[in-house]
This record gives structure tokens, sequence and C-alpha cells, in this order.
């Protein structure tokens, strides 16, 4: 049970569709997708920059401690360092894995000046087994205030983000909808 008295649901699966709406566990709220639009999840490609349409398990949130408190939930928490990046080279061993900067290869640095990854959640598109170049970096982060769209992940607005992880836990989903 979370600190306001609200209970993790097992099997928990938020929905999040092509016409900008995040829903589950009685929240609704708008979200951004890809600006390409979602495609079916073996149709996703690097950099192509559409969201893949499917059940995403989360594995794991990253936060920035020098902005936001840990936050309340089930799921492993992970702060973040200006060292932590992303590997987005589809032709390297450590594609759509997190690695540590300096690195060689092309990444995506998770540090970020703006606020859109002052929480991330890690999604388990293309993470079991990890095919080369359908896509990474696939995650749950916060919205712009505009709402402007992704590179292909989900985002919500920080409050929202905050009320969805109270809930969640490693059985939770998001599910990415036409």
């Amino acid at each position: 049970m979370s600190q306001k008295g609200e209970q993790r649901v097992t099997d928990l699966t938020f929905t999040a569709s092509a016409r900008g709406k995040f829903s589950g566990n009685g929240l609704t709220c708008q979200c951004a997708l890809g600006r390409g639009g979602v495609v079916v999840a073996d149709q996703k490609r690097e950099g192509d920059g559409t969201s893949p349409q499917g059940i995403w398990r989360m594995k794991r949130v990253f936060y920035r401690p020098d902005r936001l408190a840990r936050p309340d939930t089930a799921l492993p928490v992970v702060p973040l360092r200006e060292i932590d990046g992303w590997c987005d080279a589809p032709e390297h061993p450590l594609y759509n894995r997190a690695v540590t900067l300096p690195f060689e290869a092309s990444h995506e640095k998770l540090w970020r000046e703006d606020h859109v990854y002052d929480l991330i959640v890690e999604l388990s598109h293309n993470s079991d087994p990890v095919i080369p170049a359908l896509g990474s970096a696939v995650f749950f982060h916060l919205a712009h205030d505009d709402y402007r769209q992704t590179e292909g992940c989900v985002a919500i607005l920080r409050e929202h983000m905050l009320q969805t992880l109270k809930v969640s836990d490693t059985e939770t989903s998001i599910e990415i909808s036409f």
C-alpha cells in the first residue's frame, strides 16, 4: 500500500492511445507519443520516431535525485548520474541497454537539461531478447508542458507520472494502442 492508501493492483495495465489519452486505475490524462505515430511493434525501427503498438511491462524507474525525491513505487528505482546513457547503436553489443559515459558508440544522455528525463520508466519493448535496429530507449517519461511529440516514447506530466508510479510494480504494463 502506498502512503496515501492507494493499493497496488496486480497485473495493472495503463493505456496510451494514439489519440493522446493515457488512462488506467481511475486516472485519465493527456499523453504524448511518437512524432511518427504508432506502428505495429515488429515494424518499429531505430530512429523512426514511432511508438511501438503492444503491451510493455514496466521494468525500473530512473530519477534525477537533484530535482526530486525518490518516487513512491514498488518498481526498482535507480538514481540517475551525470554519466548515465543509453546505447542506440544497433550494431553495438550493448544496444538498447544502459551504458556509462563516455561511451564510444551512438547513445542518448539520460542526464538532460530539460525535465523530461527527471523520471524515466524503462519499458520492456525490445528488451528480451534485444533485436538490433528494432528500436531502443522506448521509455515512459515526463512530457513537455506543450505535450510535443516524443521520439517514440510515452510521456505524461509529472503529477500524473507520480500518481501512476504509486500503484505500479514489475507486473504493471503500458499498452500503446492505435
